[in-house]
């Protein structure tokens, strides 16, 4: 099957997953006090499976959900499985922008990760991109900058393993789009993510771990799994609607366009990210973390956009 190459869709739906991905940190983080998150990622996966399915009534039906490739899916599900749980252990703890900002190092391992994978040849001046991206990354390990002595330094870095995990599971989606449909793609995550989060509960649902731990972003993930109250199930309803919207709109928007066109418009989060931290729960970055933000978003756009002006001379018989 040939790629697709719709960029102006491509955008439009990046834009669109993006603004549901920051909906869903702060409706996460909202329930982050009182549920495990592996039940918050359960419920929000059932809903957001039911309603993809929808979508693949109008991709070829479940036919389309075969697949020569089973094993690089389930990867794929992992890494993003993976990618949720470090993220959402530090928007327990730290505020939403910071860790946002500190995920936005996503597209510098990409740029790392094409080295050895896809046999890119990295020029001078996206490694040096890449260098500053990470310098922004320290800079935002001081913990002076948040007045937060009672943080954690592994805290800081969940949301760059996160932006790890996440960087390699879009590797495989540009090779996966080209075999596959943006719901097929968004199904076998959200299938995914159902098998891990009830597997939790069968091993620590009961939050007998959670009892020998103080840290938060542990009891986060480890503490007892309790029906939701009827206050909280809009919430729950909220997230599992966007998690659809989410799951979509990323697989599709990555298989209709390169990556070096779509990846700039994912920092369209971290200004959202500011916005909700700010209206929901009082919280303002830092200085520190002002410009950290501002070395990895600059990073990020000067690797993309280096990535764009390459010259691809064998374009045609990648398709």
């Amino acid at each position: 099957m040939s790629r697709i190459d719709r960029p102006a869709l491509g955008i439009l739906l990046i834009c669109a997953g993006v603004t549901a991905i920051s909906v869903n940190d702060f409706q996460i983080k909202l329930l982050s006090g009182g549920y495990p998150l592996h039940q918050i990622v359960f419920i929000r996966s059932a809903i957001g499976l039911a309603l993809t399915l929808v979508l693949l009534r109008f991709e070829g039906g479940f036919a389309a959900l075969r697949t020569a490739t089973p094993g690089l899916h389930l990867l794929r599900g992992l890494f993003v499985v993976a990618a949720n749980m470090t993220f959402y252990a530090a928007v327990a703890v730290l505020p939403l922008a910071q860790a946002t900002a500190l995920f936005f190092v996503a597209p510098l391992f990409i740029t790392l990760l094409s080295i050895p994978f896809l046999g890119e040849r990295v020029g001078p001046v996206r490694l040096f991109a890449v260098v500053a991206g990470f310098a922004g990354v320290l800079l935002m390990q001081v913990p002076e900058a948040e007045g937060a002595g009672t943080v954690s330094p592994g805290v800081l870095l969940l949301p760059v393993a996160a932006a790890f995990l996440y960087a390699s599971m879009q590797v495989l989606t540009r090779k996966l789009g080209a075999q596959a449909s943006a719901a097929a793609l968004a199904i076998y995550i959200q299938t995914t993510f159902l098998i891990v989060s009830a597997l939790f509960f069968l091993v620590a649902g009961d939050g007998r771990f959670a009892e020998h731990t103080t840290n938060d972003s542990l009891r986060f993930l480890l503490r007892a799994w309790h029906w939701p109250t009827p206050e909280d199930w809009p919430l729950f309803l909220g997230i599992g609607a966007v998690a659809g919207v989410i799951g979509y709109c990323l697989s599709a928007a990555y298989r209709l366009a390169n990556a070096s066109i779509i990846a700039p418009f994912e920092y369209l989060g971290l200004p959202l990210a500011i916005l909700w931290g700010w209206l929901v729960f009082g919280e303002w970055p830092s200085v520190l973390t002002w410009a950290g933000s501002a070395l990895i978003v600059g990073a990020g756009l000067v690797v993309f956009f280096r990535e764009g002006a390459r010259p691809r001379p064998n374009r045609a018989a990648r398709r």
